[in-house]
């Protein structure tokens, strides 16, 4: 038989967990078709003498939605072995739209909005537009709330009518027909937050008709962490879908050590058969947007509304003395992080903020420092990008190393270079998944890894349903990686975040070498997946 490309004389971890054996791989036709001899010649060889083979590793949280349409390279996010990523988390998924919303969604999407054809209305439409423009790397996507609710009701924080829900549940199914892998939700943005529990198992109903799964940023990862656990546990059950909770964390240091309840939370529901998984990123920092850090109803009526709030002296004072006193179950991020620990990562016109932490910006104007942010905001009109040191180690090295939990980045495909190349954005976009393998496995053995390449590879494909990837097995789709375990690592920082990692060789997509020696070959074989196709 001929091949299209062999990989031989490799060192194999098939993503089951099981130990690593030495066999050579056939593919043709974008699959797997012979592992073990491979008879026959081969059009192009991979040699991976010394090298580990592993499947691609799949992202399970990731905001690449948009950064695809602007550079469909996925330089970042190829570079370190992802080969498909999870889009549309955290409750927000540039479709469905309608006229409206779409005008809306371009405007906060600032100058990566600028550089993209808005042409498209329907979740369909938006996943055939990606599709043409072509793109390295698979993308699984899921449909947000936001997206949903903003049709029916736009920005207003009240409880659906029946009518209104209804209209949802119907435009929900309608996206899972168009292929959503499932719904999620950004339980503290706006107006995600304004959606209740029972309206989100409403909506989840629907979603698990259709085998999909529900993704949740939960309603506080602070001093609500608990409670948002156990809601996200109660949707699951009484919706009888799988969960995922997304980037899972204690922040703030008075809410560490909280990770060790809701792990065992995570167990109690699974015992009794409730599917709730989480995902973790290797790092002591998370990252949103800074507007996230004022009180929701501050936004409610969309984004214009939080400016006209911001430059009223009264309501002004109003929300300052809420993020000093705080408000009962709401997730207070400048108090929690607090301004000594907020680092700005991108604005559109004051760039030299950028790599700044907000305290020593607010000194430098003379300025208390929640005044500096609320003129901040509005000047920016509320894009601006910010990093949050206020996750522990230890806190982030139980969640990555539970049985339960996978790999997700959290972060968007990013590249050195053109309008990406402009922000300082989380190294997390350039290092999550070589940083795991080269600090928490190499070096500090938390994780075995086989251990870890299964929480990047079939853990992740299990639980969004790609049945044919995440694993090493003839007729399974030809994404694989091929890395050097004695020199994979990250090199991103926060102050110098654009580098990309050590020891990725090769990556394959759907049979296609995408990196070759450290190089990207500029292909496009990635597929826009659907849920229940090809």
């Amino acid at each position: 038989m001929k091949y299209d490309l062999a990989v031989v004389n490799g060192r194999i971890i098939d993503g089951a967990g099981n130990p690593w054996y030495k066999a050579n791989i056939g593919i043709t036709a974008g699959k797997i078709r012979s592992i073990g001899r491979v008879d026959g010649s081969a059009r192009a060889k991979i040699d991976a003498e010394g090298l580990v083979v592993a499947p691609g590793f799949v992202d399970m949280h990731s905001h690449s939605d948009l950064h695809l349409l602007v550079n469909p390279f996925a330089e970042s996010k190829i570079r370190q072995g992802v080969t498909t990523e999870v889009i549309g988390n955290c409750g927000d998924s540039p479709a469905p739209l309608n006229k409206h919303t779409r005008e809306e969604e371009r405007k906060n999407s600032g100058e990566l909005g600028e550089k993209i054809d808005w042409d498209w209305l329907s979740f369909d439409e938006f996943l055939r537009k990606m599709q043409r423009n072509g793109v390295s790397l698979n993308v699984a996507p899921l449909v947000g709330n936001v997206p949903i609710r903003t049709m029916v009701m736009g920005f207003e924080a009240r409880k659906p009518s029946s009518f209104e829900l209804t209209k949802m549940k119907a435009l929900t199914a309608k996206c899972m027909e168009e292929g959503s892998f499932g719904l999620s939700t950004g339980l503290i943005y706006s107006p995600s937050c304004y959606a209740k529990t029972r309206e989100i198992i409403e909506l989840c109903r629907v979603v698990s008709r259709y085998g999909g799964i529900y993704a949740s940023h939960i309603r506080g990862e602070g001093d609500p962490l608990i409670s948002a656990v156990r809601e996200a546990i109660t949707i699951g059950r009484e919706a009888a879908i799988p969960v995922e909770i997304s980037h899972h964390k204690a922040a703030g240091k008075r809410n560490w050590g909280k990770v060790k309840q809701t792990l065992a939370m995570i167990e109690k529901a699974r015992s009794q058969s409730v599917d709730v998984t989480c995902d973790v990123y290797p790092y002591t920092a998370g990252a949103t947007g800074l507007a996230a850090g004022i009180p929701s109803w501050a936004h409610e009526g969309g984004t214009d509304k939080l400016i006209e709030r911001l430059r009223n002296p009264k309501t002004r004072r109003r929300i300052r003395r809420e993020i000093l006193k705080g408000i009962p179950g709401w997730e207070n991020l400048i108090r929690t992080a607090g301004p000594e620990n907020i680092l700005i990562t991108s604005t559109e016109k004051n760039r030299k903020y950028q790599g700044k932490r907000i305290s020593e910006q607010a000194k430098a104007h003379r300025k208390d420092p929640l005044e500096f942010i609320f003129d901040l905001l509005v000047e920016e009109q509320a894009l601006v990008g910010i990093v949050l040191f206020m996750i522990d180690e230890h806190d982030m090295r139980r969640v990555l190393s539970s049985p339960f939990t996978m790999i997700g980045s959290d972060a968007s495909a990013q590249a050195p270079y053109g309008l990406l190349g402009k922000a300082k954005p989380h190294p997390r976009s350039y290092g999550t998944f070589v940083r795991v393998l080269g600090k928490y496995v190499r070096e500090e053995k938390l994780l075995s890894l086989t251990q870890a390449v299964r929480k990047m590879t079939s853990l992740p494909a299990r639980k969004i349903g790609l049945w044919d990837r995440g694993l090493v097995r003839v007729g399974n789709w030809a994404d694989l990686v091929v890395l050097d375990e004695d020199t994979i690592g990250d090199r991103a920082t926060y102050m110098d975040p654009h580098q990309y990692p050590r020891g990725i060789r090769y990556v394959v997509v759907n049979g296609e070498v995408i990196i070759e020696e450290g190089k990207h070959t500029k292909r496009f074989p990635g597929k826009v997946l659907r849920r229940g196709r090809d």
